[in-house]
């Protein structure tokens, strides 16, 4: 074997840097790593919500958490509410954690769900101590004590700050960063990539290639032909239009999602500014519309005109082709309903690193690994496809679709569980686990025909008093934490903001 490998990554933005940041902090002595990429060509840049597990890649580079708020004006998130998805006036948050705590074999649910039947069980939500801190505005780094359950919460920040603070944090560590546009890709006999070449008649040759070119994948797809296998049946909106407006208040440690005539709109609460977005069906509606009624729904004054993005739902049918592997959009694109998207690059960048070739690279290890990358956006979608399907927006043709479409056979199984006995079953490989699951079911008003039986064992007495004690726990811990402006106030270095929560 070489001891003089390089690994060539064409596109920066989040996902380029990302890859970057971490080949350079775990790569071994003697992997070279070359980053290319061109200022006149943008980035989508609206992936500014992540999920929890974004801590631990910042935390396994080395970062300091209040360092990379500040270099990229983040607030917390705890979880995403959703506004209007059963019907209009209908809210519901999924927040990350556990909604109460299991009791005996049993998840908490199964307790719940008898509770409501006998009238004493309270919302779901008031339950969960992220559901309970995120709407008192309230936020404290803390270690979970006795009956106090954890609170994990990711984070909101600008993804052009966050790539560029990624950019300087690689390029200390070695990273070789090649400006120019990408003009031709070069091949070996036997089919393998063996350069890019780029502007300014130069040629940039390496022995692995990640391709971080967006939606365009001028590598995986155009210079090797990978196919994508369209998922529109499912998801079928099509476009987005994204638009910063001012911050007019203090930001809320939350995401929220609220749910349009043909599509959702997000709204994304970041220390300088908010982030706005309308993610919607062209069919449904036309692009005037949607700009229209994505300005319409703004607090605060839009700083831009919308930027406007076309994608199809969907995944290469390979994500690892000969010596190339996408990564970000150009693996494939889930809309950021569950504020996935960074999260499949810190994945895809994982699982890279977990099958890094010795030397030649491996059939096999190809083959799984693109086995994996499959299962995970899979699982992905069914759950982005069940908040369509659970809706009650009777009359609204892009609602009514959704409602009755057919559903992928792995979600209509999952389905069948939970309405017959509220059960769930998770997969090898899925990302969200049963917490996720049952708050969106039951935020969104799916609910079993029965419970487990075993949850009929405590007597009604005793099952009020366990639930009055876990509502009490989250409400007490809620209510005692410092307000989420009080760590911004920290972060900027400025006395307490005033202003309610936007």
């Amino acid at each position: 074997m070489r001891d003089d490998r390089t690994i060539v990554i064409a596109g920066g933005g989040t996902a380029g840097w990302m890859a970057a940041a971490a080949f350079a902090r775990f790569l071994a002595p003697g992997w070279r790593i070359v980053l290319v990429e061109s200022e006149a060509i943008g980035t989508v840049g609206v992936g500014e919500a992540t999920i929890p597990q974004i801590s631990l890649f910042n935390k396994h580079l080395g970062i300091d958490e209040d360092a990379f708020l500040r270099a990229t004006q983040g607030t917390i998130k705890l979880g995403i509410e959703f506004r209007d998805w059963v019907q209009p006036g209908h809210s519901y948050l999924h927040g990350f954690g556990d909604t109460g705590r299991p009791l005996g074999l049993l998840g908490f649910h199964h307790y719940w769900l008898r509770a409501r039947s006998q009238g004493f069980a309270a919302d779901f939500g008031d339950y969960s101590l992220n559901n309970v801190a995120a709407l008192r505005g309230g936020f404290a780094r803390f270690e979970a004590r006795g009956p106090v359950p954890p609170m994990p919460y990711a984070f909101h920040f600008d993804a052009g700050l966050y790539a560029a603070f990624l950019r300087r944090y690689a390029e200390a560590r070695g990273v070789i960063r090649q400006e120019g546009r990408i003009l031709s890709v070069e091949r070996d006999d036997g089919g393998d990539i063996s350069a890019l070449l780029i502007e300014g008649d130069r040629r940039v040759a390496g022995d692995l290639f990640i391709d971080c070119t967006g939606f365009g994948a001028l590598l995986i797809g155009g210079a090797l032909g990978a196919g994508y296998e369209d998922w529109s049946d499912w998801l079928p909106c099509d476009r987005a239009l994204a638009v910063p407006s001012a911050r007019v208040a203090v930001p809320i440690p939350y995401t929220r999602a609220t749910a349009q005539k043909a599509g959702w709109q997000w709204r994304i609460p970041l220390q300088h500014r908010t982030g706005n977005g309308y993610v919607y069906d062209s069919k449904h509606i036309s692009d005037d519309e949607a700009a229209a009624t994505l300005l319409a729904n703004l607090d605060g004054e839009a700083l831009a005109e919308p930027r406007p993005l076309r994608f199809t739902a969907g995944r290469r049918e390979q994500a690892w082709v000969r010596n190339c592997v996408a990564v970000g959009l150009a693996s494939g694109f889930l809309e950021p309903l569950e504020s996935t998207s960074i999260h499949l690059i810190q994945t895809a960048i994982a699982r890279i690193l977990g099958f890094l070739p010795a030397g030649r690279i491996s059939d096999a290890d190809r083959a799984e690994y693109n086995n994996e990358s499959r299962l995970e956006l899979h699982f992905i979608r069914d759950f982005l496809v069940l908040h369509y399907h659970a809706n009650a927006r009777i009359g609204e043709p892009f609602w009514d679709a959704a409602r009755t479409r057919k559903l992928p056979p792995e979600l209509d199984r999952k389905l069948a569980l939970w309405r017959s006995s509220a059960r769930l079953s998770r997969r090898e490989g899925e990302l969200f686990a049963e917490p996720g699951w049952t708050q969106v079911l039951i935020g969104q008003e799916v609910m079993p025909d029965a419970w487990h039986p075993l949850a009929d064992a405590v007597p009604s007495a005793d099952l009020k008093a366990f639930l009055d004690g876990v509502a009490d726990v989250a409400a007490r811990t809620g209510a005692a934490m410092p307000a989420h402006a009080d760590l911004l106030a920290q972060l900027a270095g400025n006395p307490a903001q005033q202003g309610v929560n936007a």
